[in-house]
């Protein structure tokens, strides 16, 4: 018997290909319980941390390779389809790491390669610790640059169920997206029953207006039928002719320049909980974009935000739009291919009970029956509805409804909370209690006091031994109750008038009329929600 973590010698054959000290390392990614070969990702490190490209070592397997650096993160591996592989490698002891997206515990050998032995092969065991699937959960991702030719391969090893393409782009102002030759069609693609790609999707992201450096942000179309002839801004005409053709529109980060000021005017659906600078690299954009006001007391430390800083700030930006009225779903997206992240770290689970289709899946993100993720599992529901529910309430009637709450991690969590109209109302300790397949079972039932117009959410937070954060949150639940609206925070509100305000004046020289009337229409928006503020 090997203990756990100990190298093993691995017969290897000579190498065929590489420097003549190079050797060919072979080895195979299965199911623990079945033995049956898997689709999945891999890294290979070697001395000084430097890592290696796999090959197929089957003609008919597929291996798509990546390697991403931004400063000092960087992301380096393979993803394979469900046959052997090889590595041409120098003698030495590297360590192999084998992953498929969030449902399966990641597998890890460290293997000594040898000069001159004899053919060998390693094997990684990978441990499915949930099977969402089976409870009607189906995962994606919102925010994809990778090639289309790619994604079938990318899909199945990183266990991803939807993903949606960005396959026609803009970066200057007033000018159509660029799709590639022979894009294609809108109807999805199947990759298999459980697997599909929508790849009629476009992003405006916008950093030259008229020639000029002026960055505005960035916007997705997803879903829409037609090819984009305009541009923009303005911008509502985009965001009009997506919903008339059965799209969605999604937010990017929440503070690019111009992001709060098309919310009002756009009726944007989505709003990335999970943003593409959230990695399994080290966090790397400390800062970027437009600060987080003074009001959110966001965690920093002498670089910028720290990780946990960046996503409590989207967390709290999500939360003054909620208060305000605007009743966006959460979605997660990576931009892996451009940034150091694999395809669906960050990924959102949405609720298909009769299978999953493409219509299904978004009608169900869009609706709200969704959690975002990356790692943890979270499952919520008030008076045994899914989040996304909106309850109406009489007047004078004082609900208390009762929130079901069930947190799953192949790690321990730090805590769950519920979330109140943008404040912690309750913080409960994690059971954690260990199940047969590894995962770790959090439950609570308690009840929650309405007391006007709110919304709820639960977030389950899981901090690493190395600092590193991991976490879920649901959609909302929403109540309206007759005769006592939502009322932000005034913090909230004047926040977010602030911020439409400088928009104008920085903009003013360089947007024609109709885009600065847009922006008008959005800084009226919340000074109403000013009006109603509660101090």
């Amino acid at each position: 018997m090997r203990l756990p973590g100990a190298p093993i010698a691995l017969l290897v054959a000579a190498a065929v290909r590489g420097s003549a000290e190079d050797v060919v390392l072979h080895g195979r990614i299965v199911d623990a319980a079945t033995g049956a070969a898997l689709p999945a990702r891999l890294r290979v490190e070697g001395p000084g941390g430097k890592a290696h490209i796999v090959r197929s070592a089957h003609p008919e397997g597929t291996a798509v390779p990546y390697r991403k650096e931004r400063g000092a993160s960087s992301e380096v591996h393979t993803t394979l389809g469900a046959h052997d592989f090889a590595v041409e490698l120098p003698p030495g002891t590297y360590t192999l790491t084998a992953e498929r997206g969030k449902e399966y515990v990641p597998a890890t050998e460290r293997v000594t390669v040898e000069a001159g032995a004899r053919p060998g092969i390693v094997t990684l065991r990978l441990r499915r610790w949930i099977d969402m699937a089976k409870e009607g959960w189906y995962s994606g991702d919102t925010h994809v640059h990778r090639p289309l030719a790619e994604l079938p391969n990318l899909l199945l090893a990183e266990d991803l169920n939807v993903a949606f393409p960005l396959t026609s782009w803009v970066t200057e102002a007033f000018q159509a997206p660029k799709a590639p030759e022979g894009a294609p069609g809108p109807d999805s693609i199947r990759v298999d029953a459980t697997h599909l790609i929508h790849p009629r999707n476009t992003e405006y992201e916008i950093f030259t207006v008229g020639g000029r450096s002026h960055t505005l942000g960035a916007v997705f179309l997803l879903g829409h039928e037609q090819v984009f002839k305009r541009g923009v801004p303005p911008v509502k005409w985009v965001a009009e002719a997506t919903h008339r053709e059965g799209g969605v529109i999604e937010l990017d980060k929440h503070n690019w320049p111009w992001s709060m000021a098309i919310i009002p005017v756009m009726e944007v659906d989505l709003y990335e909980l999970s943003n593409n600078h959230i990695w399994q690299a080290p966090f790397g954009f400390k800062d970027w974009g437009e600060p987080a006001p003074e009001y959110m007391k966001v965690e920093r430390d002498a670089g910028g935000f720290t990780e946990w800083g960046w996503i409590d700030y989207g967390f709290k930006n999500y939360y003054a739009l909620l208060d305000c009225g605007f009743r966006l779903r959460p979605t997660a997206g990576t931009a892996s291919g451009v940034h150091p992240v694999p395809l669906g770290f960050g990924r959102v689970y949405v609720h298909c009970p009769a299978g999953l289709t493409y219509r299904a899946w978004l009608d169900g993100l869009n609706a709200g029956r969704s959690f975002v993720t990356t790692g943890p599992m979270l499952l919520a529901r008030v008076d045994g509805k899914l989040p996304g529910e909106v309850s109406r309430i009489p007047a004078g009637a004082s609900p208390r409804p009762r929130l079901e709450i069930e947190a799953y991690s192949p790690a321990p969590l730090e805590k769950i909370e519920v979330v109140v109209n943008g404040e912690v109302h309750r913080t409960l300790e994690p059971a954690n209690e260990a199940g047969e397949s590894g995962a770790r079972r959090s439950a609570a039932s308690l009840e929650v006091p309405i007391e006007g117009s709110s919304w709820l959410a639960v977030r389950a937070i899981e901090r690493r031994p190395d600092g590193r954060v991991r976490f879920a949150h649901t959609a909302p639940f929403h109540f309206d109750v007759e005769g006592k609206p939502l009322r932000p925070r005034r913090a909230e509100a004047e926040f977010l008038v602030r911020r439409v305000e400088a928009e104008i004046a920085r903009s003013r020289e360089l947007l024609p009329p109709e885009a600065l009337k847009e922006y008008e229409q959005a800084l009226e928006a919340y000074r109403r929600a000013l009006e109603r503020a509660r101090d």
